[in-house]
């Protein structure tokens, strides 16, 4: 009785290690030069750069953990992990057999006699149990874990988005502070403008011409003042939907008077390679476990075409009178071994290949399109450096000369050297120029937030004791 016993479990030992049908991973040559046209070359990750250290004003540091407790979009993606968590236990299970407990009491007619007969049955039952001979099984594993590391690379590519989302948010918060102000200031000239245009026209001294002239740039300026409100209020409300939660009171009340030129310094960022971005950008590693997962899904449909091999057995006791049930002589073990090789299905096991290889050739193109477009928003940022501080520093010298100008100006129409025009137009420009500086300042800065992101950086987790967690 041993050796009928022993042998099931020795051929599906055997069989579990059987074969697999995984094609060998590579991975897809980068599709990207060997190095940024506009960037050095220095080693350096910006993803082992923490936010914290990077993102060093208070504020926005606190607005960034509301956030990470917060945020849909990753709680979301945090629960996506646990489903494929799930998902890979689930296929991990199934290579095991699957044991239950059965207990029956039946009444038929006997063959011998006619009279109805009792039969009471106890015992263990191994359900059809697949022995993975050509690893079908192994290979769904395979794919369901390349599934789940996918998963949390997606909650750490998530959180990247998060962070600079955040710090974007805020940085246009003071950018609107701060334009709200110049509109406000220059609302309160022209209205005085405009009270000594009506009071020099009234006494013959200005036209009618140089009164509406007046006229209509203050109502620029009050009409710039409310759109720049409304954009107030829709920058404060998207980052409300990022934080998970409105804006602090304290924060909110912290923003007047804020000024972007007194904005705390970013860290600044070696480029590194583009091979960098292989290992620093979450998103790219999503990929290619997705990659990964559809390379193992061919595992799975190859196999299929090979024969299914599975194993069922029943250990128990049986007897037509129940107190017999357990008495010697009464139990038995019966091993049963099945194979089905696919005959005939009308394609459908060849369709399914075609199909798992279609999938692993939309992977690598996936895969490939991340690191392409890695690449440019890298290249993009370094790109934007210096052109960015080029073009800031032109306009705030052109700012300060219109600034002079405008002083000029009415001095010369006070002493009626002047027309009144060229003193609007003075005014008309310095307005737009200060505008102008605040708008290619945000630009700056968030150009330094995007390449943090584009490089890979604000995913990793910092535990309460303030060491790396990740």
């Amino acid at each position: 009785m041993n050796k009928t016993v022993i042998s099931p479990i020795a051929l599906a030992v055997l069989l579990l290690g059987g074969c697999s049908f995984i094609p060998t991973y590579e991975r897809p040559e980068a599709p990207v030069p060997a190095s940024y046209a506009q960037g050095g070359t220095a080693s350096a990750a910006a993803a082992s750069a923490d936010w914290q250290d990077y993102f060093t004003d208070p504020r926005l540091q606190r607005l960034i953990e509301t956030a990470l407790a917060n945020n849909r979009d990753l709680r979301v993606a945090a629960l996506a992990i646990e489903q494929a968590r799930a998902q890979f236990q689930i296929q991990r299970a199934a290579q095991w057999p699957s044991v239950g407990v059965g207990a029956t009491a039946s009444r038929a007619p006997s063959a011998s006699t006619g009279s109805l007969t009792n039969t009471y049955s106890v015992g263990g039952v191994l359900s059809a149990w697949e022995l993975d001979f050509f690893g079908r099984l192994g290979s769904l594993k395979e794919q369901a874990l390349a599934q789940y590391l996918a998963s949390e690379e997606g909650r750490k590519a998530v959180q990247v988005s998060l962070v600079a989302g955040v710090a974007n948010g805020w940085l246009t918060l003071q950018a609107d502070e701060e334009l709200l102000d110049i509109s406000r200031r220059t609302l309160a000239t022209r209205e005085d403008s405009l009270a000594l245009a009506k009071m020099r026209r009234e006494v013959g001294l200005a036209s009618d011409l140089d009164y509406r002239q007046a006229e209509s740039l203050a109502e620029a300026a009050r009409a710039t003042l409310a759109q720049q409100q409304r954009q107030r209020a829709l920058d404060e409300n998207a980052l409300a939907l990022l934080l998970g939660q409105p804006l602090p009171d304290d924060i909110r009340a912290s923003l007047a008077g804020s000024r972007l030129a007194s904005v705390p310094a970013m860290a600044d960022l070696p480029a590194g390679l583009p091979s960098d971005l292989l290992t620093q950008r979450p998103d790219i590693r999503q990929a290619e476990q997705q990659l990964i997962a559809a390379n193992a899904s061919i595992g799975a449909a190859r196999a299929a075409f090979f024969p299914s091999i599975t194993l069922t057995a029943q250990a128990g006791t049986a007897s037509t009178e129940l107190s017999d049930l357990f008495k010697s002589g009464s139990w038995a073990f019966t091993p049963t071994v099945s194979a089905l090789l696919p005959v005939f299905n009308a394609g459908r096991n060849q369709a399914a290949l075609d199909a798992a290889k279609a999938g692993r050739a939309i992977a690598v193109a996936q895969y490939e399109k991340a690191i392409q477009s890695a690449f440019r928003e890298v290249s993009d940022a370094l790109a934007s450096q210096s052109l960015l501080a080029e073009q800031s520093r032109a306009q705030q010298a052109q700012a300060a000369a219109e600034a002079e100008r405008l002083r000029l100006s009415d001095l010369r129409y006070q002493n009626g050297v002047a027309s009144y025009l060229d003193l609007l137009d003075a005014q008309r420009s310095l307005f737009a120029l200060e505008q102008a500086v605040v708008q290619v300042r945000l630009a700056q800065l968030q150009n330094q937030v995007q390449l943090y992101k584009a490089l890979g950086g604000g995913w990793r987790e910092v535990s309460p004791s303030g060491k790396d967690a990740s």
